[in-house]
Parts: structure tokens; C-alpha cells; sequence
């Protein structure tokens, strides 16, 4: 698939997926929902990624949804933009949102996604980073859930995701005022891992993916994903210790587990062998495919 909203490429087992739509600060489209989607299969499919940063062109991350439509941008029979296509719908008919089905995609991914926030970040444009696992933020930076403020409601499954990262209060207060708020607020807030100068925030991001892709077990880094996303709905600690017993006594006695054992006492670098694509264990918990 050729990509007309989005810029993808891989280097040194880092995939990077640029939002790029510049002279319209990236605002969110049914191109881009599609692209991205397309973007993120090919991210599973391929082994030799390790990493994902995600970022945006020119001044902004994403300016949220493409409001050029005027009023109806948001009305499902007049507008396609926000919302996934006609093929694609909740068991009662109802079209799904389309950041959510971004978000959702993300959330599946089998690789770490380290989210870089070079400048504005507004409605969908931060809703669908919500499952990214790490985000980093230039001082440039501006945020805003600023659903309430054009009469609809937190999509892209935020209303799950966003009071699980900074708790209700938090959640409550940026989503009923709706307002911008700056990278040192969303830092405080813990939207964002670290704030760093516009200079070296991309640096910083790919630091931290390298980091994983040149230290890590790929099989051990997805299934770790998996676990820590569905823990955050497990009924009880029981329940997590009875999902890491049945993922331990699977791996632990497989390649990678023998290599990052042998590795480490013979002082060297680990070479593990298993891969994404093949050695994903059984009981890696199961999350819909769509």
C-alpha cells in the first residue's frame, strides 16, 4: 500500500510512522485511519522491527479531526471521515468511530510504541496514542481533549484508556473543560513519560527504542506488552499471577529463555533466536482483531 497521509520506514530495527499531512498541521482523516492501520499490520508482519516511534511532520503531532467539512464533519450520514465505513459496524448497525479503531489497532500491536509528541496534540490526536506505551513530549507541545468544546463525546476508546494512565480526577478535569493545556501540565498529569527540548525529542524516542531493539527478547517484549495492557482489566492479582505462571512455564524453557541465561554468564551480548511472527506462545492473552 502506498501512503499518502503518512510516511513509514525502518532502520536499525526501528520502524518510524510519521503523521504527514504539514500544511494541515496533520489532521486526522479516513486516509489516515486506513494508512494506519495498514501501517501497524505491517509493523506484526515484520520481524526486523523492534520498535515503533511515532510522530508527526512539520509543526504539529496531530491537530485532531479534519474539521474543512464545517458543521457536519461529525454526523454519520453526512460525514465518512470520522467514522471507519459502512462495512464496518458495531452488532446493532451503529458505524464504529474511526480513532477508535486506530486506538484499538495500536493497542494490539506485538511491538513497543514509544509515542513523539513534537507539537499539537488535540482530540484524536492524542486519543489514538492512549495504548502507545511510552510518550515523550517536546516543550513545544499542546494538548487538549477538547471533545465538549464541539458537542461530542471522548472517543478512541479514551473513556477506558485515559483514566487508566492519569486516574478519573485527571481524566475528568482535561475532558469536561476541554482545554489546552501545555507539555508541562501534561507532564505533571503523567499524559507524558518525559518533556524534552524540540531538538532532542526524536533522539531521546529513538534512545529508548533502541534500547529495547539491541537488548531485549522480541517474543519476551510482546508477551510482556500483552500482559501488562490486559492486566490492567484483570479481576484480581490472582488472576495476573495464574496469566504469568502459564506465559513462565511456556517460555522458560524455550530459546530465548536459554540464551539470555547463557548470555549473561558468559558476559556477552544475547542473540536471541525467536521471532514475533512464529514463537508467540499459546497462552499470550487474546484480544479481538478488531
Amino acid at each position: 500500500m502506498a501512503y499518502a497521509e503518512i510516511e513509514y520506514e525502518v532502520q536499525d530495527g526501528i520502524a518510524t510512522v510519521t503523521l504527514n499531512r504539514p500544511d494541515k498541521m496533520n489532521a486526522y482523516t479516513f486516509t489516515m485511519r486506513n494508512e494506519m492501520l495498514d501501517v501497524f499490520d505491517r509493523i506484526d508482519a515484520d520481524d526486523d522491527v523492534r520498535a515503533v516511534v511515532v510522530t508527526g511532520a512539520g509543526r504539529a503531532f496531530c491537530a485532531g479531526a479534519d474539521l474543512s467539512g464545517g458543521g457536519d464533519t461529525f454526523d454519520k450520514e453526512k460525514s465518512k471521515d470520522m467514522f471507519a465505513g459502512e462495512d464496518d459496524v458495531l452488532e446493532d448497525g451503529t458505524p464504529r468511530d474511526g480513532g477508535g479503531t486506530v486506538a484499538l489497532r495500536i493497542a494490539r500491536c506485538l511491538k513497543p510504541v514509544i509515542g513523539a509528541f513534537n507539537g499539537a496534540a488535540v482530540g484524536v490526536g492524542v486519543t489514538m496514542t492512549l495504548p502507545m506505551d511510552v510518550r515523550l513530549a517536546s516543550e513545544k507541545a499542546k494538548f487538549g481533549f477538547v471533545f465538549a468544546r464541539r458537542g461530542i463525546v471522548t472517543e478512541a476508546a479514551s473513556s477506558w484508556f485515559l483514566p487508566r494512565l492519569v486516574g478519573i480526577a485527571q481524566a475528568m478535569e482535561w475532558a469536561a473543560t476541554g482545554r489546552v493545556f501545555d507539555a508541562r501540565e501534561a507532564l505533571d498529569g503523567r499524559l507524558v513519560s518525559r518533556v524534552y527540548a524540540p531538538d532532542e525529542l526524536l533522539p531521546a524516542a529513538y534512545a529508548l527504542a533502541r534500547e529495547i531493539a539491541g537488548n531485549t527478547s522480541a517474543v519476551s517484549v510482546a508477551t510482556i506488552r500483552r500482559l501488562m495492557w490486559s492486566g490492567l482489566s484483570a479481576p484480581s492479582p490472582w488472576d495476573a499471577h495464574a496469566a504469568d505462571s502459564r506465559l513462565m512455564a511456556e517460555l522458560g524453557g524455550g530459546a530465548d529463555a536459554i540464551e539470555g541465561v547463557t548470555s549473561f554468564l558468559e558476559k556477552r551480548p544475547a542473540a536471541f533466536p525467536m521471532r514475533v511472527s512464529k514463537d508467540l506462545p499459546e497462552n499470550i492473552p487474546d484480544w479481538p482483531t478488531r
